[in-house]
């Protein structure tokens, strides 16, 4: 079988159209097509199937898609072994990273970039709006994701994944609010508040739910808004009380207080994720090993 087949394969695995691999690829959905049926003669049993208006892997479509997963790892591991006995690494590696974390790691990760010669970091602040941030790690080197955990469905596509820091995440107020009196709070502390929430299906909403589990009573939301900076501005200014990250709100004179829930699991865990055929280029390892770098040294700042 033809190895550039085997990769089409592979990004409609990923993209989930054939009209998505064309535009990736630089080649016509006419084109993906045929290679496509091609590599379906070759492999002598249905790799794909009508489904709506478009088409959708067979299970042995997805079996072969992740044989060329490990096909693309297993040349790239071999190019990055040769590349080690020629060169440093070098080159452009692309990122996609969620504000917060850019505020955290960046300015420091691009300073040690800056001191590997012929490295460049190209950077990207996407949202994460998207059914699954996973999704981007088809058009990016590196993304740095933030979840509860590493997720079922980043294990199940194959995904390298580097967790690089557990953030807690704690209840923001605005100065003179009595909770501040508390040095920590509990779910049965907060539950009648007024809150500053985050659309549903962003991570920190969870810990609302936890919340409303532990009290067995719907919270009271009065907005739902997905940027920090806007929650902010909101809990200082009185409108209710949010769930911000630490790192990026304490020590700020931005009007807030903030305090630690106990009682309800309230923390992020931060990771890089990467296709595992790209993890082995000796530039995405140099990349990934500076945000380790970055994130113990970041953490041990603000937690020593």
């Amino acid at each position: 079988m033809d190895i550039r087949r085997l990769e089409l394969l592979r990004e409609l695995a990923d993209r989930g159209s054939i009209t998505a691999v064309a535009l990736a690829t630089h080649r016509t959905t006419s084109a993906v097509s045929q290679q496509l049926k091609i590599l379906e003669r070759e492999a002598g049993v249905p790799l794909t199937e009508r489904s709506g208006r478009g088409v959708a892997l067979t299970s042995a479509g997805r079996a072969l898609a992740r044989t060329a997963t490990d096909v693309a790892t297993a040349i790239e591991r071999a190019e990055a072994l040769w590349a080690d006995f020629r060169s440093a690494p070098q080159g452009e590696v692309t990122i996609t990273i969620f504000p917060t974390a850019g505020q955290m790691f960046l300015p420091g990760v691009l300073n040690r970039v800056a001191e590997m010669p012929g490295l460049q970091l190209i950077c990207s602040d996407l949202d994460s709006f998207v059914t699954d941030i996973a999704d981007l790690t088809a058009d990016f080197d590196i993304v740095i994701a933030d979840a509860p955990g590493i997720l079922p469905s980043w294990t199940e596509r194959g995904l390298t994944v580097v967790p690089l820091m557990r953030e807690p995440l704690d209840i923001a107020m605005p100065e003179g609010h009595p909770l501040g009196a508390k040095k920590s709070l509990t779910p049965a502390d907060v539950i009648d508040q007024d809150w500053i929430g985050v659309p549903s299906d962003l991570p920190f909403d969870r810990i609302l739910r936890g919340i409303e589990a532990a009290n067995a009573a719907p919270a009271r939301v009065t907005q739902r808004i997905a940027d920090n900076r806007i929650v902010e501005s909101l809990v200082a200014a009185g409108h209710g009380i949010g769930i911000l990250p630490r790192y990026t709100t304490r020590d700020r004179e931005n009007g807030l207080v903030t305090r630690p829930l106990v009682g309800v699991r309230s923390s992020r865990l931060i990771s890089a994720l990467v296709r595992p055929d790209r993890a082995q280029r000796p530039s995405v390892r140099a990349v990934l090993s500076a945000f380790q770098a970055e994130a113990a040294e970041f953490e041990q700042r603000h937690e020593g």
